[in-house]
C-alpha cells in the first residue's frame, strides 16, 4: 500500500487557505470602498438637494422684495448665488407668460403643437382633443374623440369633462405622448390668465414660438433683449410685428427651478410650482407642483 506524502498534501492545503483567505479579504475590502462611496454619495446628494430646496425659498423671498429694482424678474433668467459650500443657479417663469390649457383656444394650441413639429392636421386634431377633454357637457362634442373614441382605442377612461388639474394630466388626451408632453411643458400651465392670451413679457421660448409669427432664432433673440432689462427700468420691449410689451402687471404663481450644485460635482434640481401670498399657517406661500432630480 503507498502511501501519500504528508508534508506534500499538507502544503497544497495551506496554499488553497492563503488563496480564499486573500479573496474574502479583497472582496471585503471592495464591499467596504463600495459602501463608503454610496454613503458619501447619499451624504452629498442630500446635501445638494436641500441646497436646491433653500434656492426655492431665496426665489420667493428675491420675488416678494418692496425694492422694485432689485427684484427678481419671472422671466426665466437665470440667478447664480450662493449657500454654504454650493453654488445656486436659480430661475422663474412666471406662470401668466404660458399657455392656460383650460382655456387657450384651438388656434393657440394647434400653433403650439406646430411650433413643436407636429404636422398641423395632427395638430388640429389633439387641439380639438383638448377641448373636448375640458368641456363640461356631457353631450358628444362637435370636435374631438368621444368616449366611444377612447374606448375605441383601448383607453379605459373617456374625456373628463371638467378642466385640467395638472399638467401632467394632458398626457391622458387621446393622440398625447409622452415625448410630445415633455416638448410642450415648459409653455403649457393651469395656473396663467383666462383666455388665449399668454404674456410675452414673461413668455419662456417654448410659448413664445407658438406666435406663428416667431421663429425660434426670433424668440431667442426677444429673450436675450429681455434678460438685458428690468422692469423698473421702464423700457418697453418691443415684438418682431412692432408691438411693445411691457414687464408689469406679472401674476402671483410662478414656476421655480433650482439647482444645487457642490464644490465637487454632486448637483441636485428642484421644480416647484408657487403661489404667493400668506396661508392659513401664515407661510409666505403655496407649493402647488414638485418635482426634484439628482446626478452625480
Amino acid at each position: 500500500m503507498t502511501r501519500l506524502p504528508t508534508r506534500g498534501f499538507a502544503l497544497v492545503v495551506v496554499m488553497w487557505i492563503l488563496v480564499l483567505i486573500t479573496i474574502l479579504v479583497g472582496t471585503f475590502t471592495v464591499l467596504a470602498r463600495t459602501e463608503s462611496m454610496q454613503s458619501r454619495f447619499l451624504f452629498d446628494a442630500t446635501q445638494a438637494r436641500y441646497a436646491a430646496e433653500a434656492g426655492i425659498h431665496r426665489a420667493v423671498l428675491e420675488l416678494r422684495s418692496p425694492e422694485m429694482e432689485t427684484r427678481w424678474v419671472g422671466d426665466g433668467r437665470s440667478y447664480t448665488v450662493e449657500f454654504g459650500t454650493a453654488i445656486l443657479d436659480i430661475s422663474i417663469t412666471d406662470e401668466t407668460g404660458k399657455i392656460n390649457i383650460n382655456s387657450a383656444d384651438e388656434e393657440l394650441l394647434t400653433n403650439l403643437f406646430v411650433s413643436r413639429g407636429v404636422d398641423e392636421a395632427q395638430a388640429m386634431d389633439l387641439a380639438d382633443a383638448i377641448i373636448a377633454w375640458r368641456d363640461p357637457s356631457e353631450e358628444p362634442p362637435l370636435y374631438g374623440p368621444t368616449e366611444d373614441d377612447y374606448y375605441r382605442a383601448g383607453y379605459p377612461y373617456g374625456p373628463k369633462n371638467g378642466p385640467f388639474e395638472t399638467i401632467d394630466e394632458l398626457q391622458q388626451v387621446m393622440g398625447m405622448s409622452y415625448g410630445l408632453f415633455m416638448e410642450v411643458e415648459p409653455a403649457i400651465t393651469i395656473h396663467g390668465a383666462r383666455g388665449s392670451n399668454f404674456n410675452m413679457a414673461y413668455a419662456p421660448l417654448e410659448a413664445l414660438m407658438a406666435d406663428p409669427e416667431i421663429d425660434r432664432e426670433t424668440a431667442e433673440r426677444f429673450i436675450e433683449e429681455r434678460e438685458m432689462m428690468h422692469p423698473s427700468d421702464g423700457e418697453a420691449l418691443i415684438l418682431p410685428d412692432g408691438t411693445p410689451v411691457m414687464a408689469r402687471g406679472g401674476g402671483v404663481t410662478y414656476s421655480i427651478r433650482s439647482r444645487g450644485i457642490l464644490e465637487n460635482g454632486v448637483w441636485a434640481e428642484v421644480e416647484a410650482t408657487v403661489m404667493l401670498g400668506t396661508d392659513t399657517l401664515g407661510r409666505p406661500f403655496r407649493v402647488l407642483r414638485w418635482k426634484e432630480n439628482t446626478e452625480n
